[in-house]
């Protein structure tokens, strides 16, 4: 619950209020942002909130028990401390919202009304919409190991163990934000990089990453297409680092990497098909592998 100053609480039961919202937005990086549906520039706990910046807040859900509460941020690209390449690049994912309820002509008297994590952000044209969630968003996250058929290692860290797989690229043409025509990879064959991660090395980057979804013989070279956000700003000459894809599976790792020993899945654990299966005598329950 939410605690009222008596200067605000008296405010709120007056005939005429005069109140705005007021967002403070805390990166991971440590850059602060702050936003106000005012006409004026406030400032609410040593940070100066720029006003008609274009924010918008919808009605936010509050819930007992551990539901996980949620609202919506949305506005429009106006404020120039928001860049649409920021946002490609994931500098607000998981930031901080502070939400403030705020008497303008007196911005001591103030309340902040939820503190939430910045989850998906959508955008269409030059505006964007910012899903806020509580805390209780964090008690979906996976604690541990999972126990599934797939490898739950990163091909190329301390668990998986492989070495030597990771190329150096350039940038020869830019198709699109999505697509890029490198040159200085050496395939072993058409889906070496599928699935694999490509890190930028230039700093206009910030070592962001991409995920390879399609590789493809290419006059200039080889041709690569990314999922996850698009590289808007990406240009020729630019440097980074590709990782061969891996589908996650115990023959992929077998047959591709030859790194079966390090392994960090259940290859060969009954699946739903087997625990719902009839025991007829009729399926394969002999006690063998079920991956070779």
């Amino acid at each position: 619950m939410n605690r009222l100053s008596a200067e605000l609480e008296s405010h709120l039961a007056g005939d005429v209020t005069t109140l705005c919202f007021c967002w403070i937005i805390r990166r991971k990086d440590g850059v602060v942002h702050g936003f106000t549906d005012h006409d004026q520039e406030l400032v609410i706990s040593g940070v100066s909130c720029e006003p008609q910046t274009g924010l918008r807040a919808s009605e936010a859900t509050s819930a007992l028990g551990l539901a996980v509460d949620s609202a919506e941020v949305e506005g429009a690209l106006s404020s120039l401390s928001i860049s649409e390449s920021d946002i490609e690049a994931g500098a607000f994912d998981e930031a901080i919202v502070e939400t403030f309820l705020v008497n303008w002509q007196a911005p001591e008297q103030r309340s902040m009304l939820r503190r939430s994590r910045i989850g998906m952000i959508t955008r269409s044209g030059n505006s964007f919409v910012a899903e806020l969630k509580s805390s209780a968003a964090d008690l979906d996250k996976v604690k541990g190991r999972r126990i599934t058929r797939l490898c739950d290692a990163q091909l190329g860290d301390a668990r998986c163990s492989f070495q030597g797989g990771q190329q150096d690229g350039v940038v020869v043409s830019v198709i699109s934000d999505t697509a890029f025509v490198v040159s200085g990879l050496q395939p072993r064959d058409d889906s070496w990089f599928r699935y694999g991660v490509l890190t930028w090395a230039d700093a206009a980057h910030a070592a962001r990453t991409n995920v390879v979804v399609a590789q493809a013989p290419s006059s200039g070279g080889l041709r690569l297409d990314l999922r996850d956000a698009p590289v808007p700003d990406a240009k020729p000459g630019d440097k980074f680092s590709l990782l061969p894809g891996c589908d996650k599976s115990f023959s992929q790792c077998k047959a591709r990497f030859n790194n079966a020993a390090n392994f960090r899945g259940f290859p060969h654990m009954p699946g739903n098909d087997a625990a719902y299966t009839y025991a007829d005598g009729k399926g394969n329950f002999d006690g063998g592998v079920l991956v070779p």
